[in-house]
């Protein structure tokens, strides 16, 4: 079992930056890759960003690549979403979540073992 609980989100207008933050408890990290999902109104949720169990790895959806950076401390048990060059498009709910498989690419719906509550993130225009 691990809780997941994340923090970061905001107001932004577009071009700016916000990192979102992830932190998990309970049985040790390092035993989860972790991921991003988002939500936007009247979407469905989908991926964006993961990262193997120990780091090594990362994948992203073609939407935030080159943009979005996902990265984790397995010492202090978080993980970690730089977002830069935000845009309006980019508002939804994100969500952590992690997952007992070391698999670090296109992660669905039915993969994760566990999510977090969710964070708004609003990109303004």
């Amino acid at each position: 079992q691990v809780q997941l609980v994340e923090s970061g989100g905001g107001l932004v207008q577009a071009g700016d930056s916000l990192r979102l933050s992830c932190a998990a408890s309970g049985r040790t990290f390092s035993s989860y890759a972790m991921g991003w999902f988002r939500q936007a109104p009247g979407k469905e949720r989908e991926f964006v960003a993961a990262i193997s169990k120990f780091g090594a790895s990362t994948g992203y959806a073609d939407s935030v690549k080159g943009r979005f950076t996902i990265s984790r401390d397995n010492a202090k048990n978080t993980v970690l979403l730089q977002m830069n060059s935000l845009k309006p498009e980019d508002t939804a709910v994100y969500y952590c979540a992690a997952r007992t498989s070391n698999i670090w690419i296109n992660w669905s719906l039915g993969d994760p073992n566990y999510w977090g509550q969710g964070t708004q993130v609003t990109v303004s225009s």
